[in-house]
């Protein structure tokens, strides 16, 4: 058993989920804001919530896995192998492994990231989906994305950013409306596994996904390199990708698309923060 998964309480929770799979191999991936996850390599992956909201929304989550991997994508989406149980405040569930590996920072096959982000964009939405994949605070009449920002995050900008921080979500609210799509809302780093040959295997984490602009995954496809996302869209898409982007950072942008309250705002503004300036000389495409 590797080191990062030795947590007691997490292991208890893999052994609790798959009784009788050995755990000599089980690690833990690396903290995500929402799931902690135990690796079970080849196996499975054991998703336990961090906090109450996470616990409380897991039961959708994983109906919205099972709707996403019956819809016919041309790639693999983990699959629940267990019915979501609790374990004190945590909930857990484990899920089907996907094989493969990420492409490095910066690299990629433009013609195959096009054709992830349109098998993406042209999913169809049943009723069904769409029921799933609306957040409790949006059914509930919850706030726009573009109040949360200009009303809680823009004000705590500090001075020197905050009237360019106005004209960013201007930009943003100027472009033309287009039809929602599926957006899976985190396609960078690890979340794209592809095998040794540069077949697309599958997409994992599907924990931001969400009705919205697909230009949204493109940007956060940039992970590949903008140079890559260039080749891999049109330019109109390639245009709205980058003003998301500069919208405070695309992977900062999408915690609040969906009308989600935000837990700690000036942690949230702290990234940004950070992310201004560390773009601060960067030409945006």
């Amino acid at each position: 058993m590797s080191d990062q998964a030795s947590s007691p309480l997490w292991l208890d929770i893999a052994e609790a989920l798959l009784p009788g799979v050995p755990l000599d191999g089980a690690r833990l991936a690396k903290d995500g804001n929402i799931h902690h996850v135990v690796l079970l390599p080849g196996v499975a992956a054991v998703r336990i919530s961090r906090r109450p909201t996470a616990a409380e929304a897991m039961p959708r989550r994983v109906e919205l896995l099972r709707m996403i991997a019956a819809a016919g994508l041309p790639f693999a989406v983990p699959e629940p192998l267990t019915p979501v149980a609790m374990f004190g405040d945590h909930a857990a569930v484990a899920v089907s492994w996907i094989d493969g590996a990420a492409w490095p920072r910066g690299e990629g096959d433009p013609a195959k990231i096009g054709e992830l982000l349109g098998a993406l964009r042209d999913l169809p939405i049943t009723p069904e989906l769409k029921a799933v994949l609306s957040p409790p605070s949006e059914q509930a009449g919850g706030r726009r994305w573009d109040d949360v920002l200009a009303e809680e995050v823009i004000p705590r900008l500090p001075g020197k950013w905050r009237d360019e921080g106005r004209r960013r979500l201007d930009d943003a609210l100027a472009l033309e409306p287009v039809p929602d799509s599926l957006v899976h809302g985190d396609l960078g780093a690890d979340n794209v596994h592809w095998s040794e040959d540069g077949k697309l295997i599958g997409v994992l984490d599907w924990d931001l996904a969400q009705l919205f602009d697909p230009a949204v995954d493109a940007a956060s496809m940039a992970w590949h390199g903008w140079q890559n996302i260039r080749r891999a869209v049109d330019s109109t898409t390639f245009r709205r990708a980058a003003v998301w982007d500069r919208t405070f950072g695309v992977e900062h942008l999408i915690a609040v698309l969906n009308g989600r309250t935000l837990t700690n705002v000036d942690s949230y503004v702290q990234h940004i923060v950070a992310w201004l300036e560390q773009n601060a000389d960067r030409p945006f495409p």
